[in-house]
């Protein structure tokens, strides 16, 4: 119980800690957000009267308690440009990026850990030398030059995927799935590869140690030791491996969501940017932090699922 409580301390710490930062930031920045809505040119009775209803003449620290308060009661503010509730634009875009980022983990996880698997069972050898270059090139190579290596082979050349557009799951699954899967698969290629690395190496390591040997001493055949022994051990350094390429998934949908016209978050994130949409803008930054540090508390519960000794330690 201590465990959780502190874990659970940490996250409420850290959420508050990501508010304050999020909150100067946006303060701090240079130009006027009322100028930006209305312009240089606007009315000085106009630009006042926006500056109010933004709060902007009020003192900083009113200003992040009254943001924090109406946050916490679920009262997200409304959008400067998009003249609607936050909390309404974030649940309209929200499935978009969720069903990527699922679809880009599934494919991470579905490809990496059989691939780190196979190329630690076969070290040294061809196939394994070949994958072995494949990671190196899916690290080195930027998810959004690999979309535009995807659109022009999958979409323009062979014409099996959209090129851009996102079609809702109510309305044709399959075509969802088919709008979805190259954006996917540009943001899972770099992930692929890092964990194919990380399992591959913590396997050749696990496959060393004392336990694998009495475990074939004890006639067990070497499948049922890599899989109900060795793998299980090799995965408590993949589940962080995992839980940072949720954020970089995150992080990396703003660009590929831009490169296939995906009404999602990171279309949204960059759009209010430009625009100064500050009650949008702090409210997106401040949900992708707090999916972030809610991820690893779920990878920290993990660890004791996966691995009872770390139940054990204090």
């Amino acid at each position: 119980m201590r465990f959780y409580i502190r874990k659970l301390a940490s996250l409420g710490s850290t959420v508050l800690l990501v508010s304050v930062i999020t909150f100067l930031v946006f303060q701090v920045l240079p130009g006027d957000p009322a100028e930006i809505v209305l312009g240089v040119d606007a009315d000085p009775h106009q630009l006042a009267e926006l500056r109010q209803t933004m709060g902007l003449d009020r003192p900083a620290a009113e200003r992040y308690w009254t943001w924090v308060k109406d946050t916490a009661a679920g009262d997200f503010g409304q959008s400067l440009r998009y003249h609607r509730s936050v909390a309404d634009i974030v649940a309209e875009r929200l499935p978009v990026t969720v069903s990527l980022a699922i679809l880009s983990l599934g494919l991470t996880l579905l490809i990496g850990i059989p691939l780190g698997v196979y190329i630690a069972r076969r070290d040294g050898k061809l196939s394994s030398l070949l994958l072995s270059a494949f990671t190196q090139l899916g690290l080195a190579v930027p998810s959004f030059w690999l979309a535009f290596i995807l659109i022009l082979v999958f979409s323009v050349t062979f014409k099996w995927f959209p090129t851009y557009g996102y079609v809702p799951w109510s309305e044709n699954p399959a075509q969802a799935f088919r709008s979805l899967f190259l954006p996917s698969l540009a943001l899972a290629v770099p992930g692929i590869a890092v964990v194919i690395r990380y399992l591959r190496n913590t396997l050749l390591d696990q496959l060393r140690m004392d336990y694998v040997r009495t475990a074939r001493s004890k006639g067990l055949r070497d499948r049922i030791v890599l899989y109900r022994h060795i793998l299980r051990n090799s995965l408590v350094p993949v589940l962080t491996i995992i839980g940072l390429l949720i954020a970089d998934t995150l992080g990396g949908s703003i660009v590929v969501e831009n490169v296939f016209a995906l009404p999602g978050l990171g279309n949204l994130l960059i759009t209010s940017i430009g625009t100064r949409d500050l009650p949008l803008l702090q409210t997106m930054v401040l949900y992708i932090a707090v999916i972030v540090v809610c991820i690893n508390f779920i990878v920290d519960i993990l660890y004791r699922v996966i691995d009872p000794r770390i139940r054990l330690k204090r």
